[in-house]
């Protein structure tokens, strides 16, 4: 006997066709079609995790690692709700997810039927598109919608920019099959294919181009977050040395194998004088990539506006950051550097002050580092320090992830070298929340076997401590907490520092330790308490030898603010010498 879900069930079949290899499902009754449907693909990989918010970060993590979108699989009502952080969080970082969303027949929203909300357009703006499926199936029509629909939603999803998709499909019962019920997949199921032309520059584009870039001299390059593609940022290189461009680069950037990368802009932005970023200004700007964590940058760059600034991206409105856009230049940023490598300029007086003004970048870059260097060690080991040695010690061809909040921020501050080239950087940068920080490295850790070092505060790591809850072993997992027991963010920038209610309401101190979950899940625990142990506890921490490992940092964050200020005070008066 024919299922009267056959339709349903051939969504799986439909998503191996397309490519989909991971899907993250929630246990639930309503969504017991959907779940049998992925759950018994044989080329489907599935994970069960119970939390709802969870599991949408874990799907966001593998969607990052793979370049793929994820399944996701809930039941109806609040379970759909939980998915909005990631769902938010994947929209603005572009990343590829479509959640399959069970339901309730329409008739039955708003009835004071169990598990029931309305759920038709839930995530609002923060979705590419939603797709409500039929409720009744028998219909030949219904099957044809529902192939189509799909089809529609894994293209959208997966076409630049990429981002979250939603399925909403609502059930009658009984949601299960019966006994003598056939369960198998359509065969010659209709799949959907986009082809895309690629989007290069014309020759008359690249002859109004190259006719405006020659009355710039001062040009600065600007990248934002984005994957580590090897190839291209190596031509980006050899660009940037051609024409003596100055590249800035946050950590996220991923740009950090370019030799002459200016990764400590934010450390010296913030202290330079007027006449240093005077002396900085440039007269074009280009950017590309996505968001930058610097705010000293985005201040200068505000303060100080080019001429003219252009965004290169393939289709889309850019954001508009530094308040100064001119031009989007519609392509791949490997074609612009194309165009760029073939743009030639005279050895005149004018190409020397874009040599000149690439020297100035590199004279303030320098400065930077140097203080950097000769600030470690301090009389007391804080946390700073600590992500200072875990920078220089990474392994290569491991995946770093930093969470929100200060861990990110330290790890800009210290910057990877050009050795670390095969270490890739990632973040929840689109919404930049801590929520879903170690659910989404947990999602590349199950998504790949490559060692997966997790950098987190306190507040990020407890907050998501869900991120553990299921069955599924994680050793290629290490994770390094940042515990100051509260949010040290807040005693750090400017204005909750100075209120009274600062430390019950900003920083919010908690007296929780790792110790304890670790012995909950099973994972080694280490512990770096004093300078002595940093080095052989790193040496252990980063031996992947099978085990999931945290390491903690227990320490104050009056020690950890002290030490930051000392820093930003060292490089100011370094401007004063």
């Amino acid at each position: 006997m024919m299922s009267r879900h056959q339709p349903i069930y051939d969504i799986a079949e439909l998503c191996a066709l397309k490519g989909v290899t991971n899907v993250v499902l929630s246990p639930g009754s309503r969504c017991a079609p959907l779940t049998l449907a992925f759950t018994r693909h044989p080329k489907l990989t599935c994970k069960t995790i119970s939390d709802e918010r969870s599991a949408a970060f874990m799907g966001l993590g593998m969607a990052q690692q793979t370049k793929i979108a994820t399944a996701l699989v809930c039941t109806s009502g609040t379970a759909v709700y939980n998915y909005a952080p990631a769902v938010a969080e994947a929209f603005f970082a572009k990343t590829p997810l479509v959640m399959f969303t069970a339901d309730r027949p329409a008739e039955w929203v708003a009835q004071q039927d169990g598990q029931t909300i309305f759920q038709q357009g839930i995530f609002g703006n923060h979705v590419k598109g939603f797709f409500q499926l039929p409720q009744d199936y028998n219909h030949p029509d219904s099957a044809w919608a529902i192939n189509r629909m799909v089809n529609d939603a894994l293209n959208l999803a997966m076409q630049y920019p990429q981002g979250p998709v939603h399925v909403n499909a609502p059930f009658r019962e009984p949601l299960y099959p019966e006994t003598a019920e056939d369960f198998s997949y359509s065969k010659g199921i209709n799949v959907q294919q986009v082809v895309s032309s690629e989007l290069t520059l014309s020759k008359s584009t690249r002859k109004q181009l190259t006719k405006e870039l020659s009355g710039f001299h001062k040009i600065l390059l600007v990248g934002g977050q984005q994957h580590n593609d090897a190839p291209v940022i190596q031509f980006m290189e050899q660009v940037s040395q051609k024409h003596s461009l100055p590249f800035i680069g946050d950590v996220i950037s991923n740009l950090h194998s370019i030799t002459n990368l200016v990764r400590h802009a934010d450390l010296f932005l913030g202290q330079a004088s007027i006449e240093v970023k005077k002396s900085l200004q440039p007269d074009l700007l280009i950017t590309f990539g996505e968001s930058v964590i610097s705010k000293n940058v985005k201040l200068f760059l505000r303060q100080f506006p080019a001429k003219a600034h252009w965004h290169i991206q393939p289709t889309g409105i850019p954001a508009d950051t530094f308040q100064g856009l001119t031009k989007i230049i519609h392509t791949e940023p490997a074609e612009f550097f194309d165009f760029l490598d073939k743009f030639e300029t005279p050895e005149n007086f004018e190409r020397q002050k874009q040599s000149n003004y690439q020297k100035l970048w590199e004279v303030e870059e320098r400065k930077a580092l140097r203080c950097l260097e000769e600030f470690f060690p301090q009389a007391e080991f804080a946390e700073l320090e600590l992500v200072h040695e875990l920078m220089n010690a990474l392994p290569e061809n491991c995946g770093l992830h930093l969470a929100n909040s200060m861990s990110v921020r330290y790890a800009n501050f210290i910057g990877l070298t050009t050795e670390k080239k095969s270490v890739t950087v990632f973040s929840n940068r689109g919404t930049s929340g801590i929520d879903g920080c170690t659910s989404t490295a947990v999602g590349h850790a199950l998504a790949s076997k490559t060692p997966t070092i997790l950098l987190t505060g306190d507040m990020a790591f407890f907050y998501d401590r869900n991120a553990f809850w299921h069955n599924y072993a994680i050793p290629n997992l290490h994770i390094v907490v940042l515990n100051n027991h509260g949010g040290t963010i807040f005693n750090m920038i400017d204005g909750p520092a100075a209120l009274p209610e600062s430390e019950e309401y900003f920083v919010t101190q908690q007296s929780l330790s790792a110790r304890k979950l670790c012995e909950e899940f099973g994972f080694d625990y280490l512990k770096i308490d004093n300078r002595r142990k940093v080095q052989n506890t790193l040496k252990d921490f980063l031996d992947f030898d099978g085990s999931t490992k945290i390491l903690e940092l227990e320490s104050s964050h009056t020690l950890n603010k002290t030490i930051f200020e000392a820093l930003k005070l060292k490089i100011k008066k370094s401007y004063e010498s």
